[in-house]
C-alpha cells in the first residue's frame, strides 16, 4: 500500500519535472507574443481616471482569464480532433489585429483634436470606459489564440497531459505576467506623488518620484506606438507563417519587415471593407 503510494507520488513528481522544462520552453517561444501583448494591453488600459486605472484593469483582467478558460480547452479539442480550423481561427484573428492596428494609424491621421471639456466628458462616461474594457478583452482573446496555439505547438510530440498542464501553465503566466506589470506602469504617477509628499521636496525620494511622474506620459505615449506595431507584426506573422503563399513570398526579405508589410496590406483591407460596409448600413438606416 505505502509502496504504490510513493509510486504514485514518483511519477507525480516526473510529470511536474517534465511540465516545468516544457513551460520553460514554451514560455521562451511565446516571449515574443507576451511582449506585444504587454504593449498592446498597456496602452488600451491607460486613458482613464486615476481612481478607475485600476478597476477598468481589474476587469480587463478577469476578461483576459475567461478568454484563456475558453481558449484552452478548445484548443486542446480543435488539435485532436480538427487540426485545420485552429489555422483558420488564427488567420481570422489576423486580420483583426491588422484592422485594430490601421484603424489606429487612421486615427492618428485625421483625428479631430478635443478639447478639454470633451476628454473629462469621455473619461467620466461609462458607456465609453464600457467600450474600452470590451474592446481590450477582445483584443486580449486573439492574443490568447496566439498565445496558446505557439504553446501547444511546442508540446505536440509530448502526451496529453503534459500538454494541458504546460498549456495551461503558459495561459496563466501570460495573464498574471502581463497584466501585473501594466498594473505597475499605469501607477507609476501615483506611486511618484506619494514619494514626493514624503520627501519634502528634496533628496532622493523627491527626484525619483519627480521622474515617475514625467516618465508616465512618454511611457504611454511610447506603448500607444509599439502597440499598433505589435498588432500589425503580429497579425502579419500569423499571415506569414500560416498561409503557405506568403511564406515562400519574397524569401530575401527580413520577416520582420515581411509580417509588417503584410499586417499593413491587410489592416488597409479590411478597414476599408468595414467603412463601405459602414457607408451602406448608414444609407439604407
Amino acid at each position: 500500500m505505502a509502496s504504490g503510494f510513493f509510486a504514485i507520488l514518483d511519477d507525480i513528481t516526473a510529470l511536474m519535472d517534465d511540465v516545468a522544462m516544457t513551460s520553460k520552453l514554451a514560455t521562451k517561444k511565446t516571449a515574443g507574443i507576451l511582449g506585444d501583448d504587454l504593449a498592446v494591453n498597456a496602452e488600451k488600459a491607460t486613458g482613464f481616471l486615476s481612481q478607475r486605472e485600476i478597476p477598468v484593469l481589474w476587469a480587463i483582467t478577469k476578461g483576459s482569464f475567461i478568454n484563456k478558460l475558453i481558449i484552452v480547452p478548445f484548443a486542446l479539442l480543435l488539435n485532436v480532433f480538427f487540426p485545420v480550423a485552429i489555422k483558420v481561427i488564427l488567420v481570422l484573428g489576423g486580420l483583426f489585429l491588422a484592422y485594430e492596428g490601421v484603424e489606429k494609424i487612421v486615427e492618428y491621421l485625421f483625428h479631430r483634436d478635443k478639447s478639454a471639456h470633451e476628454v473629462i466628458d469621455e473619461q467620466n462616461n461609462n458607456e465609453s470606459e464600457k467600450i474600452k474594457i470590451k474592446s481590450a478583452i477582445t483584443t486580449d482573446f486573439i492574443l490568447s489564440v496566439e498565445i496558446v496555439i505557439i504553446a501547444l505547438g511546442s508540446v505536440l510530440d509530448k502526451s496529453l497531459a503534459i500538454q494541458i498542464l504546460t498549456v495551461s501553465v503558459v495561459a496563466i503566466l501570460a495573464t498574471v505576467g502581463v497584466y501585473g506589470i501594466v498594473a505597475l506602469i499605469v501607477r507609476m504617477d501615483d506611486v511618484g506623488y506619494k514619494l514626493i509628499k514624503s520627501s519634502n521636496n528634496k533628496g532622493i525620494k523627491y527626484s525619483l518620484g519627480t521622474f515617475l511622474i514625467k516618465a508616465l506620459p512618454i511611457i504611454i505615449k511610447f506603448l500607444a506606438v509599439v502597440g499598433t506595431l505589435a498588432l500589425l507584426l503580429v497579425s502579419g506573422g500569423i499571415f506569414v507563417h500560416n498561409i503557405e503563399y506568403f511564406h515562400h513570398l519574397w524569401p530575401n526579405l527580413s520577416s520582420t519587415l515581411k509580417e509588417f508589410i503584410f499586417g499593413i496590406l491587410a489592416g488597409v483591407i479590411v478597414v476599408a471593407i468595414v467603412t463601405i460596409i459602414k457607408k451602406i448600413v448608414k444609407k439604407l438606416k
